[in-house]
């Protein structure tokens, strides 16, 4: 049962990328990618600081954080960036498709070095296989 709540978590998740992805590239066309950067975030950090507020603490221990994971806002600039221009000139699926088969394929050599935290996962011929599958997706949907 866990697993299930588990995976029902990651599958909103998902969806919540698909729309933010979305209204990310609606607000860039409007007010430009530096502009979508800005409010994503902006509304983001009201909402995580409400949420925080509610819930009380929880940023105690930020000083055991590891420096690079402490780049994850800056990354997710770029993400919001990337999206919000890529969007609007490719379409959501495609920009959709490209983002997850770039982020399955970084997620897979993290894993085989065991790079920055992530639990070490040897990058077998099936994986390998897999990575080549997602690659021939990926393509037949941009084409």
């Amino acid at each position: 049962m866990p697993e299930l709540v588990v995976g029902l978590v990651a599958a909103i998740g998902g969806i919540a990328i698909a729309l933010q992805s979305l209204f990310s590239g609606v607000i860039g066309k409007q007010v430009g990618v530096l502009g979508a950067v800005f409010i994503v975030h902006f509304t983001g950090l009201i909402l995580a600081g409400a949420l925080l507020a509610l819930r009380g603490g929880g940023l105690a221990g930020w000083r055991g954080i590891p420096w690079y994971a402490l780049s994850a806002g800056f990354i997710g600039v770029v993400i919001v960036a990337c999206v919000s221009y890529a969007v609007p000139r490719l379409g959501l699926g495609s920009t959709l498709v490209i983002t997850i088969a770039s982020q399955l394929i970084v997620g897979a050599v993290l894993d085989h070095f065991g790079l920055l935290g992530a639990a070490t996962r040897p990058l077998d011929p099936a994986r390998m296989a897999g990575i080549g599958v997602l690659i021939l997706g990926a393509w037949l949907v941009v084409r």
